[in-house]
């Protein structure tokens, strides 16, 4: 571990690779530490911060580093939790190389300083350390109570705030365990299910009581969670519906999506040769995982000249031994495997038609990954809640929906996005939510 951490070091540090061997479990914890000190240490501390402006939430990453610094740990936790408590997710999974890390000044003419590494050192030993104490911290009851639908990140991020703020907090999650995308969409092997773990028995602590396998939509519905007391509700439920491309073959046995197909891989006999369709963070996610389930050919297939993947995850796709082929798209699926006509592009790489010629690719298994849509159970059983063209949920300036008291953040608004675009919009929501409930002044 030591040896790759110098040799990414003299190598001038390949996109991401320092960060990624920093925040893999390491054996040597103890000199391991010491050279995030060292991160730390390279730090301008710059006046006008532009790590903080890439970051979504913007961690104050200056001050974080003086605090760590300075051996105050604690200090330093507290402050990247009270920010965002999913600072420790954050950290792990974020595409720093275009946030915090990408627009690091050093990074002009260097190496960026690697905050995610520091920043998952501090987080994590945090929250493991500090779970009781953030849960004493709370606020006294104020006697009022709120819904929270779904318990990915936005929901987790709203329980969380609520519950701190004195609110009696109860979470439904359709599936059997919390964690949303957390849980079931990002796999073991880039977010261990610890993490998960850590912020279940964080909710445990706060009083907040988690209603699993409950579908809300089905034989309950918001209107009930109204009728029964709840002052508001946070609608946190995701993009879980597979967007499809409407061509023939996608209802055949040997096709996924890959929203689903990550669910539960080990119940998948992918074959030996995996197509998967789309280039974006999903699909390499799929094609990593594919090879780690038995698939010895992983072909990853984009309709224009580049990918949507940060180029972390692509680095890590192709260390892992899949491929990806450009300029050629999918026009059905057969016996045999996806059946592409080649795509015509431009000077720079875009889509712009398509060519007359096809080609048949051979393979076990086709899973599709273009993108996810909200599923609608919710928009079909609530009177006035509203959609937009897109399918996501209409909500104003204060992330109130259509309906009264009833509140929306994360990708069930915007659409798939990343774990901090989630934790940005449900810290808005949460805000909103205190003030409808008069807890906090408008």
């Amino acid at each position: 571990m030591l040896q790759a951490f110098f040799l990414a070091r003299l190598a001038g540090d390949t996109p991401g690779l320092l960060r990624r061997l920093a925040l893999q479990p390491h054996e040597e914890g103890t000199v391991m530490a010491l050279h995030i000190v060292e991160e730390a240490n390279r730090c301008l501390g710059c006046r006008h911060p532009l790590c903080r402006e890439g970051c979504p939430v913007h961690t104050p990453i200056p001050e974080v580093i003086a605090m760590f610094k300075n051996r105050d740990l604690e200090s330093a936790g507290a402050t990247l939790f009270d920010n965002n408590p999913m600072s420790v997710i954050c950290a792990v999974v974020c595409n720093h190389s275009n946030q915090c890390e990408g627009h690091c000044i050093q990074g002009k003419k260097g190496m960026p300083i690697h905050f995610s590494a520091i920043e998952s050192y501090i987080s994590e030993s945090y929250l493991e350390r500090n779970t009781q104490k953030i849960a004493i911290s709370k606020a006294a009851p104020n006697g009022h109570s709120a819904a929270i639908i779904g318990s990915g990140p936005a929901g987790i991020v709203v329980a969380i705030k609520l519950a701190l703020a004195g609110c009696e907090v109860t979470i439904f999650e359709q599936k059997p365990r919390i964690g949303g995308v957390l849980e079931y969409g990002i796999p073991d092997f880039r977010l261990p299910n610890r993490y998960v773990e850590n912020y279940r028995e964080l909710l445990v602590a706060l009083g907040v009581k988690m209603r699993t396998a409950t579908t809300i939509g089905g034989a309950l519905k918001i209107d009930d969670l109204l009728r029964d007391g709840y002052d508001a509700v946070f609608v946190g439920t995701g993009a879980w519906r597979a967007r499809t491309l409407g061509i023939k073959g996608q209802a055949r046995g040997n096709v996924y999506f890959g929203i689903d197909y990550l669910v539960n891989p080990g119940s998948c006999d992918v074959g030996e040769t995996v197509a998967v369709i789309g280039v974006g963070n999903v699909a390499m996610d799929v094609a990593r995982t594919a090879l780690r389930r038995g698939a010895h050919q992983v072909t990853l297939y984009s309709n224009w000249g580049g990918v949507s993947a940060s180029s972390d995850e692509v680095e890590l796709a192709e260390l892992d031994g899949a491929d990806i082929e450009y300029g050629l798209s999918v026009e059905s699926v057969n016996d045999r495997g996806p059946l592409f006509r080649k795509s015509v592009l431009d000077e720079v790489g875009k889509f712009v038609g398509l060519g007359d010629e096809e080609i048949q690719k051979d393979c076990d298994t086709t899973i599709f990954c273009v993108s996810q849509v909200p599923k609608n159970k919710l928009l079909l059983t609530t009177k006035g809640l509203e959609a937009t063209d897109a399918g996501t949920l209409k909500v104003d300036k204060n992330s109130m929906t259509t309906v009264d008291g009833v509140f929306a953040a994360g990708d069930v608004v915007t659409g798939p996005k990343t774990v901090v675009h989630a934790v940005e919009g449900a810290k808005k929501a949460a805000e909103a939510m205190l003030r409808y409930m008069h807890i906090v002044s408008a």
